[in-house]
């Protein structure tokens, strides 16, 4: 299938999987859903299955960004946010989420919204080795160097 700058190919890899839609149109972010049910106990963590795959343009790759509600509400956020989905990837998209509240589990069922997928555009370059970088007006400033 062809991929035009206003279409996305998805494939749904089960009968729950939902495809992922925007909550409101020029949305950035493209809601995934859940495709199983799962229960979270509090400090845990779980890879919850899609049920999509996706054919990323080249030049592009997918960050998996977590839902400012479910983290507000629930405090449910995702463990290595953002997640990278590579252009070449066409397997099933899968959200690892963490429920970081101390006492109450969260339980997803199948068409709960679960994350957002961004897709972006980046850049390929080649890594060299040099014996220099250039200076910069920040230099070798680093955690807390801006202040507070």
């Amino acid at each position: 299938m062809t991929t035009t700058a206003a279409t996305l190919p998805f494939r749904l890899l089960s009968d729950s999987a939902t495809l992922p839609t925007r909550a409101h149109p020029g949305d950035a972010g493209l809601d995934l859903y859940a495709a199983e049910a799962v229960r979270i106990e509090p400090g845990e963590r779980r890879s919850v299955g899609t049920g999509v795959a996706v054919a990323l343009p080249p030049g592009t790759a997918g960050l998996v960004v977590p839902r400012s509600g479910l983290a507000a509400r629930h405090g449910i956020a995702l463990v290595n946010a953002p997640g990278t989905i590579d252009a070449g990837y066409r397997g099933e998209l899968r959200v690892l989420l963490l429920n970081t509240d101390r006492a109450e589990a969260f339980a997803i069922a199948p068409g709960d919204r679960i994350a957002q997928l961004l897709v972006v555009r980046v850049d390929l370059p080649e890594p060299i080795a040099v014996a220099t970088l250039g200076d910069s007006a920040r230099g070798h400033g680093g955690f807390g160097s801006s202040g507070r």
